[in-house]
């Protein structure tokens, strides 16, 4: 064989080995350097000196692992919009908000993860968010506008910035049919963002009730409701830790006296516009209140690690123009940041299962379409 044909044909079997190797997830940086040592010492072995020389084989540095937290990673829907999975107590299902079956706004839905099997159990009717399965698992809660209407809520005009929308929501209770619903919560205005402790003793959620956007808890029935906060500005997202004792959420608490006008402008239109929020933790009680984060980005979606002193949370941190939101790994105190998602534009909405070995969270990674977001599951690698 010539001198030409076998460099061309060993260049060749160098691109198959980066081709089918270099580009895998899970292959290491340890293994990606061995292959391209590979390819280059086989242009050497081959006598191709003047092709490629012992002294010009360069390793290349260390390529950063780019999200080795998440191994087998894989999608769970396919298309239009799907957000806020969170798992049963259980670990076996998930319940979420999406706008399947040609929708124009969220309904909830369960997904068994055995099977795959989705099912309707909000009534179909107005827009559902914030679903969350209680104790037990034969139940689950969401929040609803269907009393006021069947329609859709109106979308805000948001005139080029990033608003949310406080639509007169109450909080249900519904079998996994859709059925025996049960109201929880029956005042004017926004009460949503409801999730329960892992001990099963209370629901954290939301209310506008009071004049502003404060966080409350209540026992599973809707009784003994109690205000957690009472900081001007937005309070919510809010998650149990582990062990019931604490919580963890999100908060716009404005100082400047235009930022005030401007949060009390858009609060008595029913908006907030989420451009500015930090991490917080309290006691379950509200005591003790403190802020974890301080970088003045998008932080949100906050849930508490496995180990309750850490903190995983969705961010704009890393990109200048606040547009790409990432997962971020923080310690309760503030420090450790540490990045750990790294494909698509958005993700969000991490909830870690009930025994901890998985991450369940919402990206536009792969999407086809313009506002696509899938729900992904994958084991966690600590």
């Amino acid at each position: 064989m010539s001198s030409l044909r076998m460099e061309r044909s060993l260049v060749a079997a160098t691109w198959i080995l980066e081709s089918k190797f270099m580009r895998h997830r899970g292959t290491s940086s340890a293994i990606k350097r061995a292959l391209r040592l590979m390819g280059a010492s086989l242009l050497v072995a081959a006598g191709l000196g003047g092709i490629v020389r012992s002294a010009d084989i360069v390793m290349p540095p260390d390529e950063p692992q780019m999200e080795r937290h998440l191994r087998n990673i894989r999608q769970l829907t396919e298309g239009r919009q799907n957000a806020e999975a969170y798992f049963s107590f259980d670990g076996a299902s998930l319940i979420f908000q999406s706008t399947r079956d040609g929708r124009d706004c969220y309904q909830e839905y369960v997904m068994a993860l055995g099977s795959g099997a989705v099912r309707l159990v909000s009534t179909g009717q107005g827009g559902t968010t914030c679903g969350y399965f209680l104790p037990g698992d034969r139940r689950v809660l969401f929040s609803s506008t269907h009393l006021k209407s069947p329609l859709c809520p109106a979308k805000p005009s948001a005139q080029g910035r990033y608003l949310w929308a406080l639509d007169d929501y109450d909080i249900f209770t519904a079998n996994l049919r859709g059925e025996n619903i049960v109201r929880l919560t029956a005042t004017a205005g926004y009460d949503a963002e409801a999730t329960i402790a892992p001990d099963g003793s209370r629901i954290v959620f939301t209310s506008v009730r009071d004049g502003d956007l404060d966080i409350y808890s209540m026992r599973l029935d809707g009784t003994d409701v109690r205000r957690l906060t009472s900081t001007l500005g937005y309070d919510g997202g809010a998650f149990f830790s582990p062990d019931s004792r604490r919580i963890v959420y999100r908060a716009f608490h404005p100082t400047d006296p235009a930022e005030v006008a401007h949060y009390k402008e858009l609060l008595a239109r029913n908006l907030v516009e989420p451009s500015k929020l930090e991490i917080f933790v309290m006691d379950a009680d509200g005591r003790n209140q403190r802020q974890v984060t301080t970088n003045g980005a998008a932080n949100f979606a906050p849930f508490f690690h496995p180990d309750g002193r850490r903190i995983i949370f969705s961010s704009n941190v890393q990109d200048p123009e606040r547009r790409k939101f990432d997962l971020f790994l923080i310690n309760e105190d503030g420090t450790g940041l540490e990045q750990l998602s790294r494909e698509g534009r958005f993700n969000s909405f991490p909830m870690f299962s009930p025994d901890g070995t998985k991450l369940v969270w919402v990206s536009d990674r792969g999407a086809k379409e313009k506002r696509e977001f899938n729900i992904f599951l994958a084991d966690w690698v600590p």
